[in-house]
């Protein structure tokens, strides 16, 4: 009677639909913004707050560590506090926070405020999707998580150049203090028109589940640990990564047998018994890391290898993110026309294959942005193939409080994805990297007449330059180490491109053959009909 009830107390019409809409989306694209308007001031925090490399690393690894950690928890605190409060306090949360990252004296002072930050922020994205889900008829949630998707898709990519651009006119403070007027204007609208289902009774102090609160804590800090500093600390041949690694069992494996003895979990995982939820997990996951995946090599390759600055980089991804915002809408009508999401989820994987395949092919010291452009679109139109239906999947079948336990599982898989995918795709270029050069080495064989010809060559234009004969030879030597470098980097680039390709495509297959529950929204509009 209760999940009867339920959806028409949420389901929101005309203005008060369209500004629910607007702050849960606003909200959404804040928090995912942080996670990579960061990336670009990196540089500067460590020159104005004296910090190290390492030290200064620390600013992302503490906000993703943050953001995971309560991802799994929102539903459940939504639950205990009234989402609109919660939801409200976490904006607050999130804009305080971001206050005071811009206001950090020291490094260490901007981690914790970024541990702060990212537990507002995981809140923020996860709550929106379900505020969104709920705030639309359940035949429309197609539209409605296109809409979602906006902010998702988009986020990543608007995080570079609105950084670069920030820190190109102001200072690097600049990229926390402009979430503070938005985060007032969000809180105010949240107030004032965001509900709070009611799916329950707040639990007492003695029912909470602070046993599997701990757990969930060391289980996903952990991992997350693990997946951000992996790299840094050569993985397994890190006595703490072991340590960790061996936390992120143990916590895993007593969280999921607390969960599932507890009478009162503080993550349902029973709900994982729904079959599209517990298929839509796993796709999430492969989209965050093609997502994130794509985001982070992108930057990166046109930054080392072809010399951008971080606007430039940024600036390229905004035409191919509009594409997706493009295909965001269509494909939600296509599922309200009543198109089995696999079939979408399938063609948004072998687009992407497309995508990825093109890239490899383009590689080379002299592309442009005007060689990436159609490539980077077929990507935005790829993403918006599956953003769309994956989600739908996952919530389809859901209904009550099922759906933002729902969401929860599908944010955190798209989050874990996404760290997976930076911390797998970041090893394997530094792998291959060393592998290429060891290979090209060889072929600068001093008893290699055209070998011998062109160092003679760059040699004698040092000499012209002023520099002696032994200094010539030095520097052309230099020079032609340091073009063996560049070609090792930009086959490894070729190989990512290539490998995320393939795992993509592989992923076709499997999807085809999922049978999947029928959708909610065809009951409910029979229903609907019938009332």
């Amino acid at each position: 009677m209760q999940a009867t009830l339920s959806p028409p107390s949420t389901v929101e019409y005309g203005f008060r639909r369209v500004i629910v809409t607007i702050t849960a989306i606003t909200c959404a694209l804040l928090e995912i913004i942080d996670t990579t308007i960061v990336n670009v001031a990196l540089t500067d925090m460590r020159g104005n707050l004296g910090a190290t490399l390492t030290d200064v690393n620390w600013v992302i690894t503490a906000y993703a560590i943050a953001n995971v950690i309560i991802v799994p928890l929102t539903s459940w605190l939504s639950q205990q506090f009234g989402r609109r409060y919660y939801f409200a306090a976490s904006i607050v949360l999130f804009t305080v926070a971001s206050f005071l990252c811009g206001n950090a004296t020291n490094i260490w002072e901007l981690v914790a405020f970024r541990f702060i930050q990212g537990l507002g922020g995981g809140a923020l994205l996860v709550t929106s999707q379900t505020i969104i889900t709920e705030a639309y008829p359940p035949e429309k949630r197609g539209m409605a998580q296109a809409i979602y998707g906006l902010g998702v898709i988009v986020g990543p990519t608007l995080g570079p150049p609105l950084g670069g651009y920030l820190i190109d006119h102001y200072a690097w403070p600049y990229i926390f203090y402009v979430n503070v007027p938005v985060g007032i204007i969000a809180t105010l609208l949240t107030l004032t028109y965001i509900r709070s289902p009611h799916y329950g009774g707040k639990r007492k102090a003695s029912e909470v589940d602070w046993l599997g609160i701990f757990f969930l804590i060391v289980a996903v800090g952990s991992l997350q640990f693990i997946l951000e500093r992996g790299q840094e600390e050569d993985w397994f041949d890190s006595g703490l990564i072991i340590l960790f690694a061996v936390l992120a069992f143990l916590g895993i494996y007593c969280f999921v047998w607390r969960e599932l003895v507890t009478p009162n979990p503080v993550v349902e995982l029973r709900v994982l018994k729904n079959r599209n939820l517990a298929i839509g997990s796993v796709l999430s996951f492969v989209l965050g890391f093609g997502l994130f995946g794509s985001t982070f090599v992108i930057p990166i390759f046109t930054q080392s290898s072809l010399g951008w600055t971080a606007l430039q980089s940024g600036m390229l991804l905004i035409p191919s993110s509009l594409a997706t915002g493009f295909m965001m809408p269509v494909v939600g009508q296509i599922i309200q026309r009543g198109v089995s999401q696999k079939y979408l989820i399938a063609l948004g994987f072998s687009i992407f294959f497309l995508y990825s395949l093109w890239a490899y092919q383009l590689i080379m010291p002299s592309t442009s942005s005007d060689d990436l452009f159609w490539p980077l679109m077929v990507r935005g139109f790829g993403l918006g193939f599956l953003f769309v239906p994956t989600s739908t999947l996952s919530l389809s079948t859901l209904h009550g409080k099922e759906i933002g336990q729902g969401a929860a599982f599908t944010g955190m898989m798209r989050q874990l994805g996404g760290s997976f995918g930076v911390a797998l795709i970041s090893t394997y270029i530094n792998h291959q990297n060393q592998q290429h050069r060891v290979d090209l080495l060889p072929k600068l064989s001093p008893y290699d007449w055209e070998v011998t010809q062109r160092l003679q060559m760059m040699a004698q234009n040092f000499r012209t330059q002023g520099f002696t004969a032994d200094q010539a030879l030095q520097q052309a030597q230099k020079l032609m180490d340091l073009s063996i470098t560049r070609q090792a980097a930009l086959l490894s680039y070729m190989d990512v491109f290539l490998g995320i390709g393939i795992f993509f495509v592989v992923c076709v297959p499997f999807v085809l053959i999922l049978r999947q529950d029928k959708p909610k929204g065809a009951v409910s509009r029979e229903a609907m009909n019938a009332h």
